[in-house]
């Protein structure tokens, strides 16, 4: 009998951006197929809830600021000390920043601050995670990214960016690593049911919505059906590739 490649049993899967929303979800899907699970976030109120549903570990569980480099090191060399292994990272954590706001008048320190977070860090998990990965010549990395990376929103210029950015870096780093074991790929949702979506002008969301063939939003379990593919044994033959759950947004 064929083993079943989207089972998890035996692998260490950390998702980052954990505590709500998309990443949330994954958790708990990887976690019901058999992995042990990692959770990390800045949240830690909801790392505590989510640790408590799952029944996770102590050690299970790790603070991170996607916005500083060496706290992303920091969380690499906890995971690889506690549990000697990284099979799978799924990062979902991100903010939206300025939206509905002309690009002349974007504040600086709010556009930089989305880019470091969302670009940057994704740079930096990958950076610090590849080396363990490519010692055990298997592994598996998924970034979400954004339809806004592909297709762009008015008013959203930094995550306009920092998307954009991610889906460029993980192409070329696709191509880097492909003879390694290794597939990195990235995965862009329209709008999703998700707390990052508070902040999110009405005017922008209306612009998103609108564009969506399906009329709605997405959920945030669809997402993450998705994501536990691209960090599964059967993700073996695609790398440096973008996945949607757009509702039919995009196609291409």
């Amino acid at each position: 009998m064929a083993s079943d490649l989207s089972n998890f049993s035996g692998q260490v899967v950390l998702v980052v951006g954990a505590a709500s929303g998309i990443g949330r979800a994954a958790a708990h899907l990887i976690a019901s197929r058999g992995g042990t699970v990692v959770i990390s976030d800045l949240d830690k109120a909801g790392l505590a809830s989510l640790q408590k549903e799952l029944g996770l570990k102590d050690n299970q569980v790790e603070s991170v600021n996607l916005g500083d480099q060496s706290s992303i090191q920091a969380l690499v060399m906890s995971v690889i000390s506690n549990h000697s292994q990284i099979d799978a990272l799924i990062n979902t954590a991100g903010v939206v920043g300025p939206t509905n706001t002309k690009v002349e008048d974007v504040e600086w320190a709010a556009f930089e601050r989305t880019v470091t977070i969302n670009l940057f860090g994704t740079v930096w998990l990958t950076q610090a995670i590849l080396p363990y990965m490519k010692a055990r010549q298997y592994g598996r990395i998924a970034h979400v990214a954004s339809i806004a990376g592909k297709e762009g929103n008015p008013g959203m210029h930094a995550y306009n960016i920092s998307k954009a950015g991610m889906i460029g870096f993980i192409k070329g780093v696709g191509k880097e690593v492909a003879t390694e074991g290794i597939t990195i790929n990235a995965l862009a949702p329209a709008v999703i049911r998700t707390p990052m979506n508070a902040d999110t002008s009405e005017a922008t969301l209306k612009y998103m919505l609108g564009r969506i063939p399906m009329g709605r939003v997405g959920e945030p379990e669809e997402a993450a059906e998705m994501l536990a593919f691209m960090a599964s044994r059967a993700c073996s033959f695609t790398t440096g590739f973008t996945f949607d759950t757009s509702g039919g947004r995009a196609t291409y």
